[in-house]
């Protein structure tokens, strides 16, 4: 059936009138962000065991007062069983949150906070022209798909990891929001792009490698196969940190103190594994650790995922899991001199990435981007060893929860 043109111009009117406000509402979260990090980054050492708990009990009071804004969890839940809506009442809270949390040091980055938030972005569209069914997820989605695209400056990757992020087995699920999430994820990046001078180029500069024989791609893929390794701990760390800490039936704001208080002390020990590590992976990069160092950096990285996440601290953890990959995979090329450091650190990130949320493809996208990558294949077929080897029930527990429409 051909669609009436006038009905498809208003369509991709307001596909873009929503990808506008989710760059515009991005712009100003990131420069907020910016700001309130290089004013915790001053505090070091062991004042960090009363700052970082400090923080942990504003957030706790903000969850107390303004309402739990939920994780990424709720809002696979909410596209799958309620219709796609996602609630602009919970942006308050999820907000103030996120920024406290992020911004104080905590090891968790504003990929859930911004997709949560520009998702309803996309919801009020819709409620304010009526729109319901197919129409409204459609123009959820295309919110989320602005959100990561803000975040990872690639609409492409953006809007396929908006879309894969949905379920563990079909990469487009909602096939229909494809073009619309591409559309509105453009002037997201555009508008992301021209007020805060981020994103042309790529977020860490790896030396390029080139695929000279066959070799290359089997060699990605047993580094695809560390990575599932490391995902699968990675769950393991992260489930008991969340069953201890649930076994202590405390108050929101007396994990989130808690919490803070062993973040900081892990910060002392290891000031890299301190917030979410978008800076820190170029000193990774760049660094000559030592194999031991590099493990117990990816190591103790787990740790603080797991606790700023458990400990009701609000983040996504995209970013900390690709600093994780990073750090096992200089450990293995420092381990092997005559192995490719630029391949093994892309791979392993990769594949950690896609054994945890199950995303292998947006994975891929999302990394050529932020690692300035020409020759991506080795890293898909990686991406692609980490989700097939990634633990049976998923990370994220709504992806195995059929649609209801």
């Amino acid at each position: 059936m051909i669609q009436n043109p006038l009905t498809l111009s208003r369509s991709v009117l307001l596909w873009a009138m929503t990808g506008v406000t989710c760059g515009l509402f991005g712009s100003v979260y990131w420069i907020a962000l910016s700001h309130l990090i290089q004013a915790f980054e001053y505090f070091n050492g062991l004042v960090l065991l009363i700052i970082m708990p400090l923080a942990g009990l504003l957030i706790g009071l903000v969850i107390h007062w303004l309402g739990n804004p939920g994780e990424i969890g709720l809002v696979i839940d909410n596209i799958h069983l309620n219709g796609g809506r996602l609630a602009t009442r919970e942006n308050p809270s999820m907000i103030l949150s996120s920024l406290i949390s992020i911004a104080s040091g905590g090891s968790a980055g504003p990929e859930a906070p911004m997709v949560q938030i520009t998702g309803s972005i996309g919801t009020w569209f819709a409620d304010r022209l009526r729109l319901t069914g197919e129409s409204l997820r459609t123009l959820s989605i295309a919110g989320m798909a602005s959100g990561f695209t803000v975040l990872f400056g690639a609409p492409l990757g953006g809007t396929f990891f908006a879309l894969e992020i949905l379920h563990h087995q079909h990469v487009a699920e909602y096939a229909e929001a494809i073009l619309p999430a591409i559309v509105a994820s453009c002037p997201s990046y555009t508008i992301f792009v021209m007020f805060t001078n981020l994103g042309l180029g790529p977020t860490w500069h790896f030396p390029q490698y080139s695929v000279d024989h066959l070799f290359t791609f089997a060699e990605a893929m047993l580094y695809g196969v560390v990575g599932a390794i490391a995902g699968w701990l990675f769950v393991a760390i992260f489930r008991s940190c969340d069953r201890l800490l649930e076994s202590l039936s405390i108050p929101i704001y007396g994990r989130t103190t808690l919490a803070g208080f062993v973040l900081g002390g892990l910060a002392i020990l290891f000031p890299l594994t301190r917030f979410f590590g978008e800076h820190q992976l170029d000193e990774i990069i760049n660094s000559d650790f030592s194999i031991m160092v590099l493990v117990a950096l990816a190591i103790s990285k787990m740790l603080t995922i797991s606790i700023t996440v458990t400990g009701g601290w609000r983040g996504g953890i995209i970013i900390p899991l690709f600093f994780i990959g990073a750090c096992l995979g200089k450990a293995i090329a420092i381990a092997n001199p005559s192995s490719n450091e630029t391949l093994a650190m892309i791979c392993v990130m990769a594949a950690l990435n896609a054994s945890v949320t199950r995303t292998p493809i947006s994975t891929t996208l999302i990394l050529a981007k932020l690692a300035g990558l020409s020759i991506f294949t080795p890293v898909l077929f990686a991406s692609m060893v980490g989700f097939l080897l990634s633990p049976r029930y998923p990370f994220i527990p709504s992806q195995l929860k059929a649609k209801i429409k």
